[in-house]
């Protein structure tokens, strides 16, 4: 139940610091961090895939509503919470796959879990950015920011979780 609560806490204050804050960050008039992606990187393992899914579509379609965007957030979500149980697969061995219950540096170790998050921010920011311009025709632009709010959001991401870690 702690932990259920704990979730549901989380997803309503990500959201409400993404819409408040983060998205009225333009630093140098284009790089704007998402943090609300950690929800979906640090929810349980054993969260049922369909779950999961459902959680993402959720987060997704918040920030859109609050963003007034058409789904593009709901559709980069709802990808990375699709690739998350394989890229956990390829980057944790099987053996010491079944006692993690939570994704953090502590149960992944710090390496493993930056590269697992890398993986996450540049996998949305990746379709994120693609979907609101919906072409590579001016590809240094795309590319410049998705990696530089790529960039700002794990710098981020990974801040929380040091402090996490000296709980």
């Amino acid at each position: 139940m702690k932990l259920i609560l704990q979730n549901i806490f989380r997803f309503i204050v990500l959201v409400l610091v993404q819409v408040l804050i983060l998205n009225n960050i333009k630093f140098l008039g284009f790089i704007n961090p998402y943090l609300y992606i950690l929800f979906i990187i640090i929810l349980p393992l054993n969260i049922s895939r369909s779950f999961l899914l459902i959680l993402a579509f959720a987060l997704g379609l918040s920030i859109d509503i609050f963003s007034n965007t058409v789904g593009i957030h709901a559709f980069a979500t709802v990808f990375v919470a699709f690739m998350r149980e394989p890229l956990i697969k390829l980057l944790i061995p099987r053996d010491d796959n079944h006692e993690i219950v939570v994704p953090s540096m502590l149960s992944f170790g710090k390496s493993q879990f930056i590269k697992y998050a890398i993986l996450m921010v540049l996998a949305h920011h990746i379709v994120l950015f693609f979907i609101e311009s919906f072409s590579f025709s001016n590809f240094i632009s795309f590319s410049t920011r998705t990696l530089s709010s790529a960039a700002f959001t794990l710098i981020l991401l990974l801040s929380i979780e040091r402090l996490k870690m000296r709980r």
